[in-house]
């Protein structure tokens, strides 16, 4: 990533992906199924970014773009199989050396206590370098496919963007219907 001296820049820990042209982030603690989702993900034709280690900078006032270092670039650590390279197994098209940041998706493990939300009303953002990004929060639990959560997830995030948000759609609905004022 280019430098120019007086952007701000962090690193963080996680993936990061293009998704259907979507910059995702996934964070979430060490050994939580990050860099496996993002296989699966590589595997359904989306982009690897970086692993592990993800170099974020700010261009400008609400734009950041990671990607990985010189030395990591295009490697993955797989438990199990160890550092497996993206771009070598399955292409140069199945990789990208930078990314704009556009959701973050915070993984952690299903805690029943937890009142997770079940409907997408709430707009969780996250702050990097000053810049709030939208983010959410999937809990994992064995049987639940995250490759395919992500993507739907960098799916209605693109709708949300044009203006389409399913939640509140389906919830005014449900209100109308209960006032009588929708038969559909």
């Amino acid at each position: 990533m280019p430098d120019s001296g007086t952007s701000a820049v962090t690193t963080i820990h996680g993936v990061l992906l293009e998704v259907i042209g979507v910059g995702v982030l996934l964070c979430g603690r060490s050994g939580i199924g990050k860099s496996e989702c993002a296989l699966d993900l590589v595997l359904r034709g989306h982009r690897f970014v970086a692993d592990d280690v993800i170099r974020v900078e700010k261009l400008g006032p609400a734009t950041i773009v990671g990607g990985g270092d010189d030395l990591s670039c295009h490697h993955m650590e797989i438990r199990g199989l160890g550092i497996i390279n993206i771009r070598d197994l399955f292409g140069a098209t199945a990789t990208t050396r930078m990314k704009k940041v556009e959701l973050v998706i915070r993984i952690e493990e299903w805690d029943p206590a937890r009142d997770y939300d079940r409907l997408g009303l709430k707009e969780e953002t996250v702050e990097i370098l000053g810049v709030r990004v939208p983010s959410l929060l999937i809990p994992v639990s064995p049987g639940r496919n995250l490759s395919t959560i992500v993507e739907v997830a960098a799916r209605n995030h693109l709708l949300k963007r044009i203006g389409v948000h399913s939640a509140r759609e389906f919830v005014e609905r449900q209100g109308r219907r209960a006032g009588g004022g929708d038969s559909t």
